[in-house]
């Protein structure tokens, strides 16, 4: 499964030592302390494992909090962080157990490995098996998990063994179309190079959603005849735009009439403010439709 959270490993070593590290080789150990107690209190000695961090809210997985979570890495910030939006780390493989090296066995006998981990009384809570299936029905049926954070599937072959650094394994990631309003763009109206979307909340407030990559050539073409310069009061009139997506770059935005539906190319992550996390594909421009059909902001 591919989860809305943080890779990271987990390894225990014989002296006691706990290291929580990212993918990058960020020590995150201090952030968690949680994870690490229960590494101390569950995992064997010289053991290591992959998996990802996650945390839970109110139905769903909620990366803003692991954002938050890593912000507050030291002492009591981290306890008191701990204590508000607790971790959970779903293991996906096991690469060391009791001292032996596990990377250059087939994953299938490491996934048997890593399920006798959890065997009555393994593993327990923050710790989670990750979910595994060979049977095609069934992983259909956890694509449609997506309103929890389920952002896909990832696929792993049976007899590969782990190769450090390097992605062995293909993702699937559920990517929806969903309609919204253009409320401004990224260059002149007569040659947008990208679209940034909203949604009506129920108080008829235009809440800003995402902001599409740059767009094709014929697309920029069809919205030009069809984009028209805010006149008068605009909803966004005064507000700032960052670049997003890692940057935090102001943009030099033009407002429109927000009067223009497209149809956009989503996954299914969405951040705290309810806003598409990840870039946004236009599809298509709807002139059949308009704003007053766009589904609410938030649905």
């Amino acid at each position: 499964m591919e989860k809305d959270g943080y890779r990271a490993q987990l390894a225990r070593w014989a002296d006691d030592r706990v290291l929580l590290r990212s993918r990058q080789g960020t020590d995150m150990t201090a952030a968690f302390p949680e994870i690490r107690d229960a590494a101390l209190a569950q995992l064997p000695g010289d053991t290591g494992v992959d998996g990802e961090l996650v945390v839970w809210e109110a139905g769903r997985l909620a990366f803003e909090r692991l954002q938050q979570r890593i912000a507050r890495r030291r002492g009591a910030d981290a306890l008191a962080a701990a204590h508000t939006w607790p971790a959970h780390y779903v293991v996906f493989d096991l690469l060391r157990l009791n001292g032996a090296d596990l990377t250059g066995r087939p994953y299938a006998l490491r996934r048997a490995a890593l399920e006798g981990l959890f065997t009555e009384p393994g593993l327990a809570a923050p710790f989670t098996l990750c979910p595994s299936t060979t049977d095609r029905a069934t992983a259909r049926e956890w694509l449609t998990w997506t309103a929890a954070g389920l952002e896909g599937l990832c696929f792993k072959r049976l007899g590969e063994r782990y190769r450090p650094g390097a992605r062995t394994w293909q993702k699937y990631k559920v990517r929806v179309t969903a309609d919204a309003v253009v409320g401004a763009v990224t260059g002149p109206t007569t040659a947008p190079r990208t679209l940034l979307l909203g949604r009506y909340d129920a108080g008829g407030v235009l809440r800003y959603i995402g902001r599409t990559v740059s767009l094709a050539r014929a697309a920029t073409a069809e919205l030009a005849g069809v984009l028209t310069p805010a006149a008068g009061e605009h909803p966004w009139a005064g507000r700032t735009f960052t670049a997003g997506w890692g940057s935090h770059d102001v943009l030099d935005v033009t407002l429109v009439q927000p009067d223009v539906v497209v149809e956009a190319d989503v996954d299914v992550a969405r951040d705290a403010a309810g806003r598409w996390r990840h870039p946004v594909r236009l599809h298509r421009v709807r002139l059949d439709l308009d704003a007053g059909t766009v589904p609410l902001f938030g649905t």
